[in-house]
């Protein structure tokens, strides 16, 4: 009896550390299509948006990389962990999308909530940097 008792305690404790632990996957935030204003509603450049990102990137600590027209490279490194995205974009949207990653738990779907709320800080100041213009 007390060894039935001992394994349902194992495994009740084991499905509660795994519950833990499991917290902190999230599904992979991408950005999709965020439309791009400027504060007075004036039509904004490619070269003016491509800027923004850059500036609103490496005020994030990004390492940004311009690959070509429309594309940014962005690679942030926090402690051991590292990610990397890339941005489309355009003079009237863009677009944040997953690369890759490193100790940070990506499984093809979920990734460590830290990751979302990088991307979701990086697109902020892109925004941000966008409404000033």
């Amino acid at each position: 009896m007390a060894k039935k008792l001992f394994l349902a305690s194992l495994i009740i404790v084991g499905g509660l550390f795994y519950a833990g632990c499991s917290s902190n996957q999230q599904p992979v935030y991408n950005v999709q299509g965020a439309q791009i204003q400027s504060f007075d509603g004036k039509k904004l450049t490619q070269a003016q948006v491509e800027k923004v990102i850059l500036q609103a990137g490496a005020k994030r600590g990004w390492v940004m990389k311009k690959v070509k027209d429309g594309v940014i490279s962005g690679t942030l490194y926090v402690r051991s962990h590292m990610a990397l995205v890339e941005i489309k974009y355009s003079s009237s949207s863009y677009n944040i999308t997953y690369k890759n990653s490193q100790d940070l738990n990506y499984d093809g779907v979920n990734i460590h909530k830290n990751y979302n709320s990088w991307i979701r800080n990086l697109d902020n100041s892109i925004q941000i940097g966008l409404s000033s213009l």
